[in-house]
């Protein structure tokens, strides 16, 4: 009888956090068009032309943005590895770069 009372739970608890999830993508979509539109950062496609082409042939994932930071974080694959390359998005600069 348990597993009947938990499931439901687990399932709720699943749905909530997929909520949460993508209401923290939209917020930063928000962010990153209202920081866009201001000047404040450089749009997302500047930052991908300036950095996916010195990436050496790693596929490129995809961003993150930190509204708080104004940095985006750019993820790559290479192999089995995970490249994260952190780009300031007021200037564009690459800020440093974990994995190989």
């Amino acid at each position: 009888m348990k597993k009947f009372i938990l499931l439901p739970l687990a399932g709720a608890v699943l749905a909530a956090g997929a909520h949460a999830g993508a209401e923290q993508r939209r917020r930063d979509q928000d962010a990153i068009y209202s920081d866009t539109r201001r000047g404040e950062v450089r749009p997302l496609r500047e930052i991908e032309a300036r950095v996916v082409p010195k990436m050496g042939g790693a596929s490129y994932i995809g961003p993150e943005y930190d509204s708080d930071t104004a940095r985006y974080r750019l993820k790559f694959m290479r192999g089995g590895s995970v490249i994260w390359v952190d780009v300031d998005g007021r200037t564009g600069a690459v800020l440093g770069r974990s994995g190989n």
